[in-house]
């Protein structure tokens, strides 16, 4: 059997994150969940482009400068794995 590509992996991971509700999951585990989606999909954040935001969107950029040292398969590898796991459960 071919393993899927780490793409493929992290898109499945998405579409099952999507149909998840908020109220499902600890608010410690969407932020994490949503640094990582960042980090894998847009890359390492840029503070200039945030001149503007609220509290809520100031926990969401922490989280994300967090993990900013991360590659984007790094980044997509961790999100994965946080899935796989609540799926589990």
């Amino acid at each position: 059997m071919i393993e899927k590509d780490l793409d493929t992996r992290f898109q499945e991971a998405v579409e099952i994150a999507s149909e998840m509700t908020q109220a499902s999951l600890p608010q410690d585990v969407q932020l994490r969940l949503y640094a990582f989606y960042k980090q894998a999909s847009l890359g390492t954040l840029d503070l200039k482009q945030t001149s503007n935001y609220h509290l809520r969107d100031a926990f969401k950029i922490n989280a994300w400068m967090q993990i900013s040292h991360l590659t984007t398969d790094e980044a997509k590898e961790q999100y994965i794995e946080i899935i796989n796991s609540i799926v589990k459960k």
